[in-house]
């Protein structure tokens, strides 16, 4: 990673140098906040107008650092488009888009670029069952054949212990990606329920991490059955329209009209060629069937650091990323990240603690990665930094492996590593997007 240290380093030094000269920035990039305190009557406070000054070196550095990181990762051929959002605090420092939506056509990847999220809709369900339960209609510990009749997994004592909580959590018992040829062929998910009946438990409930998609999509069916409302119309009425998250949809009829949208893409000897969008997971959509942009998933991570009070809780919130069930083994790519100790997880995220290498201390990720129909995605929260990123592909590539650790690295040459600095800094800056 050194030479994503070298790059940021060398952009910093530049940025200086021509601020010190020449006034880099638009007026159309300073932060809102400046406005407000520009304009308040009431109160003033004092505003260090070098430490501003300071940010928006900052904000300018990172842009370009992160513009250089996949343009090389286009020219190099790794991947063919990216949308790329990077949020710190309430403020969205990046919500851009990079290469192609097409690889035969010119129109380009930007902020408002729809691709298919795949397991990342995992983390959108286990916070809107967070947002049920917070409303006091369901319950982590409500069972699962309570809500689903039909549903059966060993005999009835077992079935009658398997909980909203271990479908969420991947710990019902059941071998790993059963029935996932079954969501794939579009049944729906109270015939898939029923199907459950012909597995043999390889585990006792809430004992055991078997990653899960047909499973895990019947927490849809039990937030229908409290809710009167599909998951995505829930999902939608809840959160996303509160939050103005426009491009993010939730079944293939509006992703197939949709104007702005990233082909998916193969890659092959001859380069990459384009595949079709397909129908798959909208049966599922908890556990696959979400669709959304960089600017779009800005404003999620901004929601999931607890900025949106008006709509969800912290505290309700965090019971989402609260560690579950621990993930065995050390032959993930997520085992490789920097520092890594332990992995756990949640209610559709995945939960790492690692060791920061400045400080010495243990810190936490909330993380999950997504794949469907040849799109690859990555999101991962940084609590104790107040930090989010998100890079959504158009294609499979090895770069989707390293890409959370490596953005990680640039944001903290360019603004520090201390969270104290960037703390501080997201609470006297807004917006600044490519």
């Amino acid at each position: 990673m050194q030479r994503f240290k070298i790059l940021a380093g060398a952009t910093l030094i530049l940025l200086v140098l021509l601020g010190l000269t020449t006034n880099i920035f638009t007026p159309n990039s300073a932060p809102d906040s400046l406005a407000t305190l520009t304009t308040a009557k009431l109160e003033k406070p004092v505003v260090d107008k070098q430490q501003v000054h300071a940010y928006k070196m900052q904000q300018q550095a990172l842009q370009l650092a992160i513009k250089a990181y996949f343009d090389k990762a286009i020219a190099s051929g790794d991947i063919v488009g990216a949308g790329v959002s990077i949020v710190q605090g309430d403020s969205i420092l990046i919500s851009s888009g990079f290469g192609k939506k097409n690889i035969n056509r010119m129109d380009r990847v930007n902020g408002e670029t729809i691709f298919r999220l795949g397991s990342l809709s995992k983390g959108f369900a286990g916070v809107l069952a967070a947002n049920l339960k917070d409303e006091g209609i369901l319950n982590w510990e409500d069972k699962v054949s309570d809500f689903i009749p039909e549903f059966q997994l060993g005999d009835q004592n077992n079935t009658h212990k398997i909980t909203l909580a271990n479908i969420l959590s991947h710990t019902s018992g059941t071998p790993y990606h059963s029935y996932t040829n079954l969501v794939e062929a579009g049944l729906p998910l109270v015939a898939i329920a029923e199907r459950f009946s012909d597995v043999m438990p390889n585990a006792l409930p809430g004992s055991m991490y078997s990653y899960q998609n047909a499973m895990f999509a019947l927490c849809g069916e039990m937030m229908y059955k409290v809710t009167g409302q599909e998951i995505g119309t829930a999902l939608a009425e809840r959160i996303l329209n509160p939050l103005g998250m426009c491009s993010t949809l939730t079944d293939y009829e509006s992703l197939a009209k949709a104007p702005n949208v990233a082909k998916p893409h193969v890659k092959s000897r001859n380069g990459y060629r384009t595949s079709k969008l397909t129908d798959n997971y909208y049966n599922a959509i908890a556990a696959g069937g979400i669709n959304s942009s960089a600017g779009d998933m800005a404003k999620w991570m901004r929601f999931l650091l607890g900025h949106n009070p008006e709509i969800m809780s912290k505290t309700a919130l965090e019971e989402t990323f609260n560690p579950f069930i621990e993930i065995k083994g050390s032959s993930k790519y997520y085992h490789r990240w920097p520092g890594h100790l332990k992995s756990y997880y949640a209610f559709g995220w995945r939960i790492h603690t690692y060791l920061d290498e400045d400080s010495k201390e243990e810190k936490t990720i909330w993380h999950h990665g997504g794949s469907v129909n040849n799109f690859r995605n990555e999101i991962a929260l940084y609590p104790d930094a107040d930090l989010g990123i998100c890079v959504l592909l158009n294609s499979h590539s090895r770069l989707a492996q390293t890409v959370i650790p490596e953005l990680h690295q640039i944001v903290q040459e360019v603004f520090g590593s201390s969270n104290a600095t960037m703390a501080h800094n997201s609470k006297t800056n807004t917006t600044a997007s490519l």
